[in-house]
C-alpha cells in the first residue's frame, strides 16, 4: 500500500493545505486556472476553524449556536427584549420549524418565556426571562472578547481591508 509520500510532496513551511492542493491540480489538470480555488478553500477552511473556536464559548455557557443566536436577536431588539417568532426566524436566516425548536429548549431552560402579543391577540412574542438576559449579556462579552482574540493576527488597517473587500465579495454574491 503507498504511504502516501509522494500525494505531499512538498516541506515548504511557507505554504498551506490549500497551496499543496492546487499545485496538485496543477500538476495533474495544467489546463485549468485553479486561483478561485486560493480564496474559496481558505476561506471555507477558516469559517470551519472560527466555528469551532466560537463554539467554545457558546457551549461554556450551555449554548449551541442557534440558542446563542434567538438570546443575542432577542437582546439586541432592545427593552422589552420582545419580537414575533416570524420576525425571530426572518432575523436569524432559519425556517420557522428551527426557531420553534430552539424556542422550545430556551423556554425549557427558563431563558425565554412566550406569550400572548398585545398588538395580535392571536399571535405570540418571544421574550427574553431575566435569567435568559444575564446569560446572553455575559455569553456576549466573552463572545466579543474572544472575537477580539481571533482577529488579533491583523492590524486595525488589515482588519478594516478584509472586512471591506468580504463586504464587497458578499455584496457580488447577493447581486
Amino acid at each position: 500500500m503507498p504511504s502516501g509520500e509522494g500525494i505531499f510532496p512538498l516541506v515548504d513551511r511557507d505554504l498551506d493545505h490549500v497551496d499543496r492542493i492546487q499545485e496538485q491540480w496543477a500538476r495533474e489538470r495544467p489546463d485549468l486556472d485553479t486561483s478561485p480555488q486560493g480564496l474559496i478553500g481558505r476561506t471555507h477552511r477558516l469559517a470551519d476553524r472560527l466555528m469551532e473556536e466560537l463554539l467554545v464559548v457558546y457551549r461554556r455557557h450551555g449554548l449551541g449556536q442557534g440558542e446563542f443566536d434567538v438570546l443575542a436577536t432577542l437582546r439586541r431588539a432592545g427593552d422589552p427584549f420582545e419580537l414575533t417568532p416570524s420576525v425571530l426566524a426572518q432575523t436569524t436566516m432559519v425556517t420557522s420549524g428551527a426557531v420553534t425548536k430552539r424556542l422550545d429548549r430556551l423556554e425549557a431552560a427558563g431563558l425565554v418565556r412566550r406569550q400572548p402579543s398585545d398588538l395580535d391577540g392571536r399571535g405570540r412574542v418571544i421574550g427574553l426571562t431575566a435569567e435568559g438576559r444575564r446569560l446572553i449579556d455575559r455569553a456576549y462579552t466573552e463572545h466579543m472578547e474572544n472575537e477580539h482574540r481571533l482577529v488579533a493576527g491583523l492590524d486595525a488597517d488589515e482588519r478594516a481591508q478584509l472586512e471591506h473587500l468580504l463586504r464587497r465579495w458578499a455584496a457580488s454574491l447577493d447581486a
